[in-house]
């Protein structure tokens, strides 16, 4: 599985990069700027990403400006909404309209946090995404 990381604080990264080791490789971008590069090349490559885990409140380009760029990338691509990417969206933000807009936007899921390993392992079972390390 190939796993996109955005996030600007340096501790939420490794804790994410940590706990999805067992499910694939994972890129990390430090802004929405960023990930949107990544997923730019990706797409260009044939190789998108499976899962990106989205933050909000960043630098450069916050996770709503980004996630726009990227489905907007998908599009052009002939990828429908809905067929591409999932995105997850990793925030503080809990309050109904940054919720409401991250799933107008095209995300699948939303994560409040901190991020509770139980909580982040069930999602992506119910993704259907399997952890390589579970025994």
């Amino acid at each position: 599985m190939k796993l996109l990381i955005v996030d600007d604080d340096l501790i939420n990264r490794k804790l994410l990069t940590a706990l999805l080791k067992g499910y694939g490789h994972s890129d990390v971008a430090v802004n929405g700027k960023e990930a949107v590069e990544f997923v730019q090349i990706a797409l260009q490559e044939g190789q998108p990403y499976d899962v990106i885990f989205l933050d909000i409140m960043m630098p450069e380009m916050n996770g709503h400006e980004a996630l726009q760029a990227i489905r907007r990338l998908e599009e052009k691509q002939g990828i429908a909404l809905g067929r591409g990417t999932k995105v997850i969206m990793v925030t503080a933000l809990g309050d109904s309209r940054n919720v409401l807009s991250a799933f107008s936007e095209g995300c699948e899921y939303y994560l409040v946090k901190p991020v509770q390993q139980k909580k982040l392992f069930e999602l992506l079972d119910e993704m259907g995404f399997s952890n390589n390390q579970a025994s």
